[in-house]
């Protein structure tokens, strides 16, 4: 029996368009009625995450900043933060800024930039938050932590930026891809799975009781966290392979289908 039902944001709940389709609010509210948890882990901010949450009526954690921070939707209040040690988010910023690449860091639930550019404004059309632009970055996080660092680039050129980061950082951070054009740097401490992992048990619920479901290379460790792990349609390859089940994009509400299938029909991978 499915007791906890997460699910990723963009690209699993919603599309570009930004909305929550009928079919898929009906069976998040079904699947509540019958004592289920939803739970929604997203790589999102808070701030930009927790409107689909309040639209979905949900209640309780919420996993944000792919796992380095976790809040509770009612109170806005940070049950976990675990944030990116400072000196390693600096170093990812001189290389993305010796790369050219540009680059966000992150703290109080705002993103700080130095030039409010296409690929700020790319974040921002996502996000519907405004970016904090300061003169410097290293500056400007010079005494704090950032809770991730993002490089937003090219899709052709992010997976190369990608394989290089992950080569120099090493165990110092977690590096993964949201979109095709972001690369997310985090604390190696975190990541979606742990984050299901950490409220699941939180939650009282045993994780062999767990379904998720995401469209994405940063989603590969929530659905392998998961008891069921669900890649939506237009997941990459490497996704599918490595899921218990495909269904539909979110044109097609696949979310409700994997809610159909795994908790209310219970069928068994």
């Amino acid at each position: 029996m499915i007791e906890l039902v997460a699910l990723d944001l963009d690209g699993t709940l919603i599309d570009g368009s930004l909305t929550l389709s009928p079919a898929v609010r009906g069976s998040v509210e079904r699947a509540m009625q019958q004592g289920v948890k939803v739970v929604i882990v997203t790589g999102r901010m808070f701030v930009a995450a927790r409107p689909f949450a309040l639209q979905l009526h949900l209640q309780g954690p919420m996993v944000c900043y792919q796992g380095a921070a976790i809040y509770d939707i009612e109170s806005a209040r940070i049950i976990r933060e675990t944030p990116l040690p400072n000196a390693v988010a600096l170093r990812v910023y001189e290389i993305a800024k010796a790369a050219g690449v540009h680059v966000q860091m992150y703290a109080d639930d705002r993103f700080f930039v130095e030039e409010n550019n296409r690929y700020a404004a790319l974040y921002a059309s996502l996000s519907r938050e405004d970016p904090v632009v300061v003169a410097s970055l290293a500056q400007t996080f010079a005494q704090r932590d950032s809770t991730k660092v993002v490089l937003v680039t090219e899709p052709e050129h992010a997976v190369t930026l990608m394989a290089d980061l992950q080569a120099r950082l090493g165990d110092q951070a977690y590096v993964t891809r949201s979109q095709a054009e972001f690369i997310e740097v985090l604390s190696p401490r975190v990541n979606k799975g742990e984050a299901l992992r950490f409220v699941a048990q939180q939650l009282g619920v045993p994780m062999d009781r767990t379904v998720a479901v995401g469209d994405s290379y940063n989603d590969l460790p929530l659905l392998e966290a998961a008891a069921v792990g669900v890649a939506m349609g237009t997941a990459p390859a490497e996704l599918k392979e490595r899921a218990d089940a495909v269904v539909p994009d979110v044109a097609h509400d696949g979310v409700a289908e994997a809610i159909e299938r795994f908790v209310f029909a219970g069928e068994r991978v």
